[in-house]
C-alpha cells in the first residue's frame, strides 16, 4: 500500500512538472506582435487608419457619461470633447502637450507631471503593440502565464517616457485580454496597482476594436471604473487642429487666473500679479477663482506658489470656510500636515458643518 502511495505521488509530481501545452509555445516578441497585428486585421489595414472616433458610456461608481466622445489622429493627437459640439464641464487633449478646459472658470490649462503623463499614455491609436517601436517604446517577453483563467503572453512595456505596463496577449486569438499599471487615481493620491479587462472585440471596416474595458484595483478586486463602447468611426477626415484647446476669449478674471497658473513655478511672481489684480479690481470677486487656480498649481507640484497664493486668499476672504479648506488641501499636499490641520480647522470653526474640511482633517488622523 505505502509502495502505491509512493508511486502515485511521484506521478503526480511528474505530471505538476511538465509545463501546460500552451507555456510550451515558444515565440519571440517580434512574433507576438505581429500575430496579435494579424488578428487585429493585417498590418495594412492597421496602417490605413488615420483616425478613430469613439463613442460610449464611462461609469466610475455611481458617476457615469453616457455620452463619452474620444478622437484620436496619428501620431498623437487625442481629444475627449467634440469641438462641434456643445461642450461640456471638462475637457482634455494631446496636440504634442497635453491640455485641460475647464468651462467653470472658463480657462485652458497646459498640464505637466502625473496629469499630463495619464493624457500622454492614452494616445496610442489603436494600442500599445501596434505603432511601438514608431513610438520609441520597448517589449519584452516577461514570460506565459494565465490572466482572467485563459493562457497568455505577458509582454512588459515600456513608454518612452519611462513607464511601464504589463499587457495580457491570448495565446488562442492573439488579442489583448488585459492589462496592468501603477498610476495614481486622483490627483494627490498614491499609485494604485490595477488592471483593464479588455474584451468583446468586434471589427469595424475590417479592423478588431474591443468594445469593453473594466479596470479593477487588484489588491481589492473593486472595480474602479469601466467604459462600454457603443460606436467606432475610422478616417473621419480631421486635422490637428481639431485637438487644440477650445477657442475662447478670456475675461479678465479668467486672463487674469491662467496668468497666475503660468507663473506658478514663480512665488514672486504669482504673488506680484495677484496684488496688482486685486488692487485695480478691489469690487471683483476672486475667491473662487483662486481656489480653483490653487489647486491647479498644487496639482503640477508646484506647492510653493499654490500655497502663498491661497493664504493671500484666506486673508482676503476671512469669513470663508472653503478659502481655509483650499488652503489646507495645498499644506496636505505639500506634505505639511501641522498647517493642514491648523488649516482645516479654521474652515471648520467659521462653518462646523463644511464635510470637507472635516473629511481632510480626519484623514490626517
Amino acid at each position: 500500500m505505502r509502495t502505491h502511495l509512493i508511486g502515485r505521488a511521484l506521478l503526480v509530481a511528474a505530471l505538476l512538472a511538465i509545463p501546460p501545452a500552451w507555456a510550451q509555445r515558444n515565440l519571440s516578441v517580434d512574433q507576438i506582435v505581429e500575430r496579435h497585428l494579424e488578428a487585429l486585421g493585417g498590418r495594412q489595414k492597421l496602417d490605413s487608419v488615420r483616425t478613430i472616433i469613439t463613442r460610449g458610456e464611462y461609469r466610475e461608481g455611481s458617476f457615469s457619461i453616457p455620452g463619452a466622445f474620444i478622437a484620436k489622429l496619428r501620431p498623437y493627437y487625442k481629444t475627449i470633447c467634440d469641438p462641434r459640439e456643445e461642450l461640456g464641464d471638462v475637457c482634455e487633449g494631446y496636440d504634442g502637450s497635453a491640455w485641460e478646459w475647464y468651462k467653470d472658470p472658463g480657462v485652458v490649462l497646459r498640464v505637466v507631471g502625473a496629469a499630463a503623463a495619464a493624457t500622454r499614455h492614452g494616445t496610442e491609436l489603436i494600442d500599445s503593440l501596434v505603432d511601438y517601436k514608431s513610438r520609441a517604446s520597448k517589449v519584452e517577453l516577461v514570460g506565459a502565464e494565465l490572466f482572467d483563467s485563459k493562457p497568455d503572453y505577458n509582454l512588459r512595456v515600456t513608454l518612452a517616457d519611462g513607464f511601464e505596463k504589463h499587457l495580457f496577449v491570448d495565446q488562442k486569438s492573439f488579442l489583448i485580454i488585459g492589462d496592468r499599471r501603477a498610476a495614481p487615481i486622483h490627483a494627490f493620491g498614491e499609485p494604485v496597482r490595477s488592471e483593464n479587462r479588455i474584451g468583446d472585440y468586434r471589427e469595424v471596416d475590417g479592423v478588431l476594436f474591443p468594445f469593453l474595458v473594466v479596470e479593477v484595483e487588484i489588491g481589492t478586486g473593486k472595480e474602479l471604473d469601466r467604459f462600454v463602447t457603443q460606436s467606432i468611426t475610422i478616417n473621419t477626415k480631421l486635422d490637428a487642429a481639431f485637438f487644440s484647446p477650445p477657442k475662447h476669449s478670456p475675461t479678465p478674471v479668467q486672463q487674469f487666473l491662467e496668468e497666475l497658473y503660468m507663473e506658478r513655478t514663480d512665488p514672486v511672481s504669482v504673488m506680484a500679479t495677484y496684488r496688482e489684480f486685486r488692487a485695480a479690481n478691489p469690487d471683483i470677486d476672486t475667491r473662487d477663482g483662486i481656489e480653483f487656480i490653487g489647486y491647479q498649481m498644487a496639482k503640477m507640484s508646484d506647492f510653493n506658489g499654490a500655497v502663498e497664493l491661497l493664504k493671500a486668499n484666506a486673508a482676503d476672504y476671512p469669513r470663508s470656510a472653503s478659502a481655509q479648506y483650499g488652503l489646507g488641501r495645498a499644506y496636505k499636499a505639500a506634505g505639511d500636515g501641522e498647517n493642514a490641520r491648523n488649516a482645516f480647522q479654521r474652515a471648520l470653526q467659521i462653518d462646523p458643518t463644511f464635510k470637507k474640511a472635516s473629511d481632510g482633517l480626519n484623514a490626517l488622523r
